[in-house]
């Protein structure tokens, strides 16, 4: 009987499925400072690729990643990994790009401009956006350090304190051909109201 029963079950046709998430483990530092040596080797880079570092940084929230062409450091994001190793090669190159951009012009450049688009370009990543739409969960950081151009008068809110000189891009561009100048580098203000003028900054350059 419990035979017969078990025959004329409802449920002994159906079958199960669990779908397996895909899981790997984050390339290491060292992996992904090879690759990105082994393209600027590749685009005649060599200078460039000999000085570059790549790190992980798990204080990022809302950005994926960051390029420094002062310490020749490219910083990612840990959170890039539930989003796949496309993508984190993808950013690799996007700010990898920022860093020969900088090294080719050998002056002060757009973010995004023109220079940057070309190293895209070189990179394998044409037609690459300026920011990212991965949905990453940021936190509200507070702008506590406000610095002013003395020349027009603009004010910079910023979250950290800014290291070493910079100036403001756009006086530097107006008077002094888009290179660093003196008379325009930012002054700490304490109790200034932040601004929404776009944070454009020159830095001085940087001695070989």
């Amino acid at each position: 009987m419990r035979h017969a029963a078990r025959e004329k079950s409802p449920f002994n046709q159906l079958e199960f499925y669990f779908e397996t998430l895909e899981v790997f483990h984050l390339p290491s530092a060292d992996a992904l400072q090879n690759r990105a040596a082994d393209l600027l080797r590749a685009l005649k880079a060599e200078n460039l690729a000999a000085r570059l570092r790549v790190d992980w940084n798990d204080r990022m929230r809302t950005t994926v990643g960051r390029a420094d062409f002062q310490r020749f450091l490219i910083l990612l994001n840990p959170a890039l990994q539930q989003f796949g190793l496309a993508e984190i090669d993808r950013t690799l190159r996007h700010e990898l790009a920022h860093l020969l951009a900088h090294s080719r012009a050998r002056k002060r450049i757009l973010p995004h401009g023109q220079e940057w688009r070309k190293a895209c370009c070189d990179l394998g990543i044409p037609g690459e956006r300026a920011g990212h739409t991965l949905p990453l969960v940021g936190r509200a950081l507070r702008r506590r350090f406000v610095y002013r151009c003395k020349s027009c008068q603009r004010h910079f809110s910023r979250v950290r304190r800014i290291r070493g000189a910079t100036a403001c891009l756009d006086c530097c561009r107006r008077f002094s051909r888009g290179k660093y100048d003196e008379r325009f580098r930012l002054h700490l203000v304490k109790g200034s109201p932040s601004s929404k003028v776009p944070t454009l900054l020159a830095v001085p350059p940087r001695e070989n």
